[in-house]
């Protein structure tokens, strides 16, 4: 894997904001963002990702001590729809990220789900056969499904996108991903949702006046470290 500092990494900042908040920023943002060409009709989309962590939790638990480099696997689909489906691999240092993607197909994901890992070993894209030695050598497996509604924006000059995320959920005991049925439970306070804010280089004043300014609104909140204590709380395990 290459180490993150020889990487094209983007600065991500989070906040925990009410739905008034998001109405409010959408309205100062009126005239500088433009809605991403991959939305619906709503203005949104959905996205449902299987994270994964290895035997010693190490995905979760460097999150918790703030370990400044960390990564973590996820397969990744928008819409319920089995036609787009990616491995991802986002890497963290500090508050700058980046993200490695391959391509899988359904059969693909159900082999991994029942443990059948081998065609990964001389697969042709790099991360699938990386992902085959976390499997083997780290014991890597299905953790928890995050559910999320997602409406974002782009500022193409600065490489920027803000978006809102909502009702974000933890699937309950499947780590069946194509499963639309799947029984979800919510995860944040009626109200509450999380604006995230990527971009490269800097932020352009404009933008950053538009934010939210009070210390306690920014948070290093991890839609999979919420979804794991859902579980937890529930069933008493991770």
């Amino acid at each position: 894997m290459k180490q993150m500092d020889e990487l094209n990494m983007r600065q991500e900042l989070k906040y925990f904001i009410r739905y008034s908040d998001r109405d409010l920023l959408k309205y100062r943002f009126t005239g500088l963002l433009q809605r991403d060409r991959n939305v619906g009709a709503n203005g949104e989309y959905k996205i449902r990702s299987l994270y994964f962590d290895d035997y010693w939790n190490s995905a979760y638990e460097t999150k918790l001590m703030g370990t400044q480099k960390r990564y973590k696997y996820r397969i990744r689909i928008y819409n319920d729809s089995d036609t787009v489906i990616n491995l991802e691999r986002k890497l963290k240092h500090d508050n700058y990220t980046t993200k490695d993607k391959a391509t899988l197909t359904k059969n693909e994901v159900y082999s991994i789900l029942e443990g059948r890992y081998t065609f990964l070993r001389d697969n042709s894209q790099p991360l699938l056969r990386e992902f085959y030695y976390e499997c083997v050598a780290k014991v890597l497996r299905p953790q928890v499904i995050v559910d999320y509604e997602r409406e974002p924006f782009v500022f193409n000059p600065g490489d920027i996108r803000i978006t809102f995320d909502r009702c974000i959920r933890a699937g309950n005991t499947s780590f069946d991903i194509f499963d639309k049925k799947l029984p979800t439970i919510e995860t944040m306070a009626p109200g509450c949702l999380v604006m995230e804010v990527k971009f490269s280089g800097f932020l352009p004043k404009m933008i950053k006046k538009a934010l939210p300014t009070g210390a306690s609104d920014y948070t290093s909140v991890s839609k999979y470290i919420l979804c794991c204590d859902k579980r937890m709380d529930l069933y008493g395990i991770l």
